[in-house]
């Protein structure tokens, strides 16, 4: 009979956190169905390139995305071509001297909330003549 009571107790001890825990997934499987836990509004603004040319600001709408980039080579260049994906390409962009910035607005047709795609600056030393392409990462929220 004390063995009875004893097994009584352990299964109402595994019902009572068994029902706990279905009440914490159920929670947490309305809350990722209503969008609360949806990573994308919690996305990082980042735009990384290749050292020597800095990023300084970006924004994407769903027509344009506008780059704002400071030379940081310690000489000065001419900027031959602006790429970035799912965007029409600028062709020559002029010179650029050393410490300053230039914004280029690249037009594009974004779609959805986000832009994740790389971006390519393509220059031309102006001391040496040699041309060089400065690849990065792109990630940002469509405003």
């Amino acid at each position: 009979m004390i063995n009875n009571n004893k097994s009584q107790a352990a299964l109402e001890f595994l019902m009572t956190y068994g029902w706990a825990i279905l009440v914490v997934l159920v929670a947490v499987g309305a809350l990722a169905y209503f969008g609360v836990l949806s990573p994308d509004k919690f996305l990082p603004a980042k735009c990384t390139l290749q050292s020597g040319i800095a990023c300084i600001d970006h924004k994407a709408t769903a027509t344009s995305l506008v780059l704002r980039v400071q030379n940081s080579l310690g000489f000065d260049i001419t900027v031959d071509a602006v790429k970035a994906f799912q965007c029409t390409a600028l062709g020559s962009q002029g010179a650029l001297a050393n410490g300053m910035g230039a914004t280029y607005i690249l037009v594009c047709a974004n779609a959805g909330s986000k832009y994740n795609g790389q971006a390519n600056i393509t220059y031309t030393v102006t001391d040496t003549g040699i041309s060089h392409n400065n690849v990065g990462q792109i990630t940002t929220r469509i405003e």
